[in-house]
């Protein structure tokens, strides 16, 4: 576990609205310095803004995560204004809510460019920087869609799968070399953000999260905690990203029928789409306009996720389980 909280020094990428927005204000309010990587300035000053009234030293720096270059310079910037970074957390990312063949094979890279390679040049810049040192952490912002596809959303699912075995790959590397650098990922479930307000759609209606919608601040508890404790190689977050990953790994087929039948109704609310919206693909919708960590769905959103302690006490529930077995197995021989 890395040290906590006065003078850590982390990174969020995305951190100017949604989960990232919610992880940087969370890491702020024990104390840490916090860099701000993301594209819109309004939404990047703000975020700076909820960092320094929660306690903690914000650096915000405008940086696209598509561009490599630009993501090693903010890195070194961060370690010079700074000092060395602890946690670097991916989470930026952009989308397209479109089937695949309404998809341009540029909106598909650019997607695959932010959403994946993103988190590889993140990835790149925070190892170059703890390596040699020998300490530090990465949290990737995964998704249960990492190992379950979803209809609409081929780009986006695409990415996610591309993150989950770059992760697995370099966390094995890691471990061979017996390095105390540690890479964690964080499953999430549907989580009420402003991407909903500013994704490039071709939908009728406008797009919303599938139900179950989880707050970001549920989200940004996980994250935290995954940064203290990065040697478990992933967490899931909502009982609805355990049902997927568990159905998809016994009945994928069954799954890719029941999506066919519901993935897209579930990704729209009966409101038609406003053809005006923001677009994020290119420009940053927030570059004027500060749109915070939260999306439209407030008033269908929880901020309780039960599963997520769960999830974060493998151990002492398995101590659990087996002490029930036991129990039970003095019970038998008792009445035996």
């Amino acid at each position: 576990m890395e040290h906590e909280g006065v003078g850590q020094v982390v990174v969020v990428t995305g951190a100017s609205g949604g989960i990232g927005r919610a992880v940087a204000r969370r890491f702020a309010a024990r104390g840490a310095s916090v860099a701000l990587l993301a594209r819109g300035e309004a939404g990047l000053e703000a975020a700076a803004e909820d960092v320094r009234e929660l306690g903690g030293r914000p650096l915000p720096i405008p940086v696209d995560v598509a561009d490599q270059r630009a993501v090693d310079a903010a890195a070194s910037r961060v370690e010079q204004e700074l000092g060395p970074i602890d946690v670097w957390v991916n989470d930026a990312f952009t989308s397209v809510f479109a089937p695949f063949m309404q998809i341009e094979p540029d909106e598909f890279k650019r997607v695959t460019e932010v959403s994946y390679l993103g988190y590889v040049y993140g990835t790149r810049a925070a190892l170059d920087r703890m390596l040699p040192r020998d300490r530090g952490t990465i949290v990737q912002v995964g998704s249960a869609l990492a190992y379950r596809g979803i209809p609409l959303q081929s780009a986006y699912c695409g990415a996610k799968h591309a993150i989950q075995g770059f992760h697995e790959s370099l966390r094995a590397e890691l471990l061979h070399d017996k390095r105390n650098v540690h890479v964690t990922m964080v499953q999430m479930p549907a989580v009420n953000t402003p991407q909903f307000d500013w994704v490039l759609s071709r939908l009728g209606r406008h797009a919303q999260p599938v139900p179950p919608i989880y707050q970001p601040e549920i989200a940004a508890k996980a994250v935290l905690y995954a940064a203290d404790h990065p040697r478990r190689r992933e967490y899931w977050v909502g009982a609805s990203t355990v049902g997927t990953l568990i159905a998809d790994k016994f009945m994928p087929g069954v799954l890719d029928r029941y999506l066919a039948r519901t993935g897209y109704d579930s990704q729209q609310t009966s409101q038609r789409r406003n053809p005006n919206q923001p677009r994020n693909l290119w420009q940053p919708a927030d570059r004027t306009t500060d749109f915070g960590a939260h999306g439209g769905f407030d008033d269908r959103s929880t901020r309780r996720a039960p599963q997520l302690w769960a999830s974060q006490h493998h151990g002492l529930l398995a101590a659990a389980g087996a002490g029930l077995v036991l129990l039970a197995g003095a019970a038998v021989a008792r009445r035996r």
